[in-house]
């Protein structure tokens, strides 16, 4: 399958040269995230991952919304702790081993993003709640409308925000931000979630949104895709580390990719004045 073939209820792909486009596509439902999303966003990163001819990804939204976070109807039975399979009565160790099992396949999909080895920009108008806040946390970037209003409002519905927020926030905005979001489940707006660094910038309809990041994406796209992806590997691999592995790891990475065709192009570009014309090898 490519990702041009790719289908889904809920999501879709447009791709525009080096640039694609995932949106979820559940528009009237205001995005709310079901189990057909569970099931098919790491199908789609797995797809655009691994296409050659991708250089970037932008998740984004179709709608007035990017997403109003979790589905509770449809998640209603795991919500219960009842897990998402149907049949006969389970006992309350089954139960509960069936809600871990389910909890940590939609950890693994928001995952999906953060393994991507693409660099991943999202772009966010109007609502991004819950869920929606866990898909942005694992993109590399993060741009929003003026209108845009983020919320971690796991707390406000009785649940503990267990799909990535909680872990990935911290290195993005500081332990202080989060635990004020987190554990009052508030609205954020666009001011202040630039002000604390939870996006890059903010400003424009959902329009000018997805055209900043389509501008950004096309200018990531124009260097080596051996060097972009080596520097999201790069950054991946230092969390957690310290700055001594860190040091060890980009090494390692450099001796393996240093010597490329692209740095070969980029040198010959330089010297002939030219633009590089990089092909990733």
């Amino acid at each position: 399958m490519s990702s041009t073939s790719f289908e889904s209820p809920v999501l879709s792909i447009e791709i525009d040269r080096d640039v694609a486009t995932l949106w979820l596509d559940r528009e009237e439902a205001r995005n709310a995230l079901g189990p057909d999303f569970w099931r098919d966003l790491p199908i789609a990163m797995a797809l655009l991952g691994d296409d050659p001819d991708v250089r970037c990804v932008i998740l984004a939204a179709k709608g007035p919304h990017f997403s109003v976070g979790l589905d509770l109807k449809a998640m209603g039975p795991l919500l219960s702790g009842g897990g998402s399979k149907e049949g006969p009565a389970m006992s309350a160790v089954t139960r509960s081993a069936t809600t871990y099992g389910d909890i940590r396949r939609m950890q693994d999909s928001v995952t999906s993003i953060a393994k991507c080895p693409k660099p991943v920009i999202a772009a966010v108008h109007g609502y991004c709640i819950g869920g929606g806040v866990d898909l942005i946390s694992a993109c590399d970037i993060r741009l929003a409308s003026s209108d845009a209003v983020f919320s971690v409002r796991e707390a406000k519905v009785a649940i503990v925000a267990d799909l990535g927020s909680l872990q990935r926030l911290p290195a993005i905005i500081g332990a202080g931000h989060v635990a004020e979001l987190a554990l009052t489940g508030k609205d954020v707006d666009a001011t202040r979630a630039e002000s604390i660094g939870l996006v890059n910038d903010a400003g424009g309809d959902a329009a000018s949104v997805l055209d900043r990041a389509r501008r950004l994406a096309t200018e990531i796209a124009a260097n080596s895709p051996l060097a972009v992806q080596g520097t999201k590997a790069v950054l991946a691999a230092g969390d957690g580390t310290t700055v001594d592995q860190g040091l060890d790891f980009v090494a390692k990475w450099n001796t393996m990719y240093l010597a490329s065709n692209d740095l070969s192009e980029a040198m010959d570009a330089f010297k002939e004045k030219r633009p590089p014309k990089f092909t990733g090898t």
